[in-house]
This record gives structure tokens, C-alpha cells and sequence, in this order.
């Protein structure tokens, strides 16, 4: 079996699971829902630089695709992704909320990460995607689609520590894609990825 096809065939499979969209987001009410998440996640879905305590890492939600957000909500809520912040904050929400959270944050303006790129190692990181083949589900630019999340921009601590997870399996609910690419990297690839996707825009 080529990687190609590996990669394709997994894709797949995680489309179906998750299966088609069942209900509509509404956006001014995702508006009015909002404050719960902003303490983390910033008002409008940029988080703010040092608003992660030592530790944690929390990710731009702004201009995401509504679909992924929606799922990891899903997720949050059922047990199939685990955070000791997230996963109480998702227990309460009902589908619809999800749906019109997802729907608000999706339409958010996504603003450049404060992050200072470090251009070698990006350069490095832009080898080591290419390799792994990353654009063929996050599409050109990392800019994401359906299931499969944008990730251009995002801050870099996240993108380090969620590679390290899918590494060690700490996170699973992707259908094992992520952890089938990242188990073959070190620590060294991992912070070039970091470098090259942050500095994405």
C-alpha cells in the first residue's frame, strides 16, 4: 500500500465517521454564547499572548472551519479528546450550542500569531512537511477543510504540543492520521513544523 493511498484511504474513513452535518449554527447566537470561551480563546477566537498558563497551550479558534470545530466540541463533550480545561467546559453544551460556536468562531477574522518564526528552522519545517505529505489533508497553505482543521497561523506552542500527543497517543481522535505521521518525527522536526506552520498566513 503506497502513502499516498494510506493517507487518502484514512481521510476517508474519518470523513466517515463523523458523518454529514445534521443541524445549522446560527451566528449571532454563537455571539451570545461566546463568553465562556473567551477567558481562553480571546472574544473573537485570537488568543492573547501569555494568556496560557505554564503548561497549556491553547489554540486560535478564529476563521477555523465550523465542521472541525463542531467535532472537537463533540469530542470534548462524548470522551474521544481529553483536557482537564476543555473537556468540563464542553460536559454543558448542547449540540446546537456546539454548532453556534463553531459557526461564530469560523467567521472570525484570524490575526498573525505574536510568535517570532525562526526562519532557518521554517525552512527546515517546509522539508519536513513536504515529506510527510501534510498538504494533501490540510491542503495548500495549511488553510484546512471539512474534517481536517487549518492550522496555518496557529499558535506555535499548540502545534508542538498537539504533535507531541498524537506522538504518544495522548490524542487519538483523528482516526490515527496525525499519529501515523508523527510518530516517525523528533523532537528537533517537530519544532521546525512548529516554526513553519505558525509563520503561515
Amino acid at each position: 500500500m503506497t502513502r499516498n493511498f494510506l493517507f487518502a484511504a484514512t481521510f476517508a474513513a474519518l470523513a466517515a465517521v463523523a458523518g454529514p452535518a445534521s443541524a445549522q449554527g446560527d451566528l449571532e447566537a454563537g455571539k451570545q454564547k461566546v463568553a465562556v470561551c473567551a477567558a481562553c480563546h480571546g472574544p473573537d477566537g485570537n488568543v492573547a499572548p501569555g494568556t496560557a498558563p505554564e503548561g497549556e497551550a491553547y489554540p486560535d479558534l478564529a476563521g477555523q472551519t465550523a465542521r472541525y470545530l463542531y467535532l472537537q466540541l463533540r469530542d470534548f463533550k462524548e470522551g474521544r479528546r481529553k483536557n482537564p480545561l476543555m473537556s468540563p467546559m464542553a460536559a454543558n453544551l448542547s449540540r446546537q450550542d456546539m454548532y453556534d460556536l463553531a459557526e461564530y468562531f469560523s467567521k472570525q477574522k484570524h490575526v498573525p500569531s505574536t510568535f517570532k518564526v525562526d526562519a532557518a528552522k521554517a525552512a527546515e519545517g517546509k522539508k519536513v512537511s513536504d515529506a510527510a505529505l501534510c498538504t494533501m489533508c490540510h491542503l495548500g497553505g495549511f488553510s484546512g477543510q471539512n474534517e481536517v482543521p487549518r492550522v496555518a497561523g496557529q499558535e506555535y506552542d499548540y502545534i508542538v504540543k498537539q504533535m507531541h500527543d498524537f506522538r504518544a497517543r495522548n490524542r487519538t481522535n483523528d482516526a490515527g492520521n496525525m499519529t501515523s505521521v508523527s510518530r516517525g518525527l523528533t523532537d528537533e522536526q517537530i519544532e521546525q513544523l512548529g516554526h513553519y506552520i505558525t509563520g503561515l498566513f
